[in-house]
């Protein structure tokens, strides 16, 4: 079987998870700061955070940036769940903004007008979908119209660029940034995620929230009495600032993490070229065309290959033909059902009606094929099945 999506392991992986095993820390050690000191170092941002998840980062850097009862934060419909549930977890109201159907990324002129009819919104998260960054120029200055701060979830973006050059994750364009490290994704960690950003109040708040709201580095003792003795900090002591959560990441997962982020300028060139070979196959097909734009493939994490089919066209439904690759030993996916069609947030509301460049999306969306050790003869055999069963 082809799978949608497949991590890269190898030996040097294995010996740095064993070497750490043997003789490491195997949580709350050294290996956590270096994993962190390589992306912050590599993005070109001041700070980065790991955690044990983008989930829970998403989760912390919307705390950060004041998600609260009575605020709200705004997404893109075309997400994971995690991207809009960032607000709930925090007591926030999650908004919507519609994507441009060019690149599957928000739209800035759409989330203009939500930021416009609601004056409750503390924060903008926009998705770099497939990797492909949102126009975070446009989207900075469309957020500081309306004081508001600006998250990246680069959930599928690590290794990627913005239009300038710059890496994803530098936070010129936003107040942090959050990485994931899913099997699927670029780099693979087991599970993990990181946090970047180049404030120094929010890097010393995520590191309080990632660990119970306990003190971190120069916080200043609430009640000096207890902490000191004759001049001395008490060895033992610590104060819980506030309520925060284990979102913690082991040494075990930033050993693999660190030794895959080594390989990871190699993982994406391979992408890249898998992502070019396949826009070359496609551009003669009548009823699939990629998702998004060429001309982006060189700047792009490119996390997922995704394509748009007329399923009307080919008398085949979307269940029909997935079975059908299936059966060829081909694996597909969709990203995403648009967050508004779930049970959850129906129930608050939404509709996916309401946005119709998300709604037409999904109707075409399959995602196919596309990892660092994908073969240029299986690709093929993705493009021949396609194009017999598409056309």
């Amino acid at each position: 079987m082809i799978p949608y999506g497949r991590h890269h392991i190898d030996e040097s992986d294995i010996k740095a998870v064993a070497d750490l095993l043997r003789d490491g820390f195997l949580t709350q050690g050294p290996m956590v700061s270096a994993f962190e000191n390589a992306v912050a170092a590599y993005t070109g941002s001041r700070f980065a955070v790991a955690v044990s998840s983008a989930t829970s980062g998403l989760h912390l850097a919307a705390a950060v940036a004041g998600a609260e009862p009575g605020t709200a934060l705004v997404t893109s419909p075309i997400t994971f769940v995690a991207s809009a549930n960032a607000a709930l977890y925090n007591g926030a109201a999650p908004l919507f903004a519609d994507i441009d159907p060019a690149t599957v990324n928000i739209d800035p002129a759409k989330l203009k007008q939500v930021l416009a009819m609601n004056s409750n919104v503390k924060a903008v998260m926009p998705v770099h979908y497939g990797g492909l960054a949102c126009d975070m120029a446009e989207i900075r200055r469309v957020a500081d119209g309306f004081g508001v701060s600006v998250i990246e979830d680069a959930a599928h973006a690590l290794g990627g660029n913005y239009p300038d050059g710059g890496r994803i994750g530098n936070n010129s364009f936003s107040d942090m940034t959050v990485f994931s490290f899913h099997p699927v994704k670029a780099i693979a960690a087991g599970e993990g995620g990181m946090i970047t950003t180049n404030s120094e109040d929010s890097y010393k708040r995520l590191l309080r929230l990632r660990s119970h709201g306990i003190n971190k580095l120069d916080d200043p003792f609430i009640y000096a009495e207890d902490a000191f003795e004759g001049g001395e900090a008490n060895p033992w002591y610590y104060e819980m600032l506030e309520v925060g959560y284990n979102y913690r990441i082991t040494d075990i997962q930033c050993a693999l993490g660190l030794s895959q982020f080594k390989k990871l300028d190699r993982f994406i060139s391979r992408r890249r070229q898998l992502a070019k070979l396949y826009d070359d196959a496609f551009s003669d097909f009548k009823n699939l065309r990629p998702a998004q734009p060429r001309e982006g493939r060189d700047r792009s994490g490119l996390h997922i290959y995704v394509v748009r089919i007329d399923f009307e066209a080919i008398g085949m439904g979307r269940g029909e033909l997935m079975r059908a690759l299936r059966a060829r030993n081909i694996g597909s996916q969709v990203h995403y059902i648009p967050v508004t069609s779930q049970p959850y947030y129906r129930d608050l509301g939404f509709k996916t009606s309401d946005y119709p460049n998300s709604a037409d999306f999904y109707g075409q969306a399959l995602s196919i094929p596309l990892y660092f050790d994908l073969s240029d003869d299986e690709l093929a055999m993705v493009i021949e099945a396609l194009r017999e069963l598409v056309g």
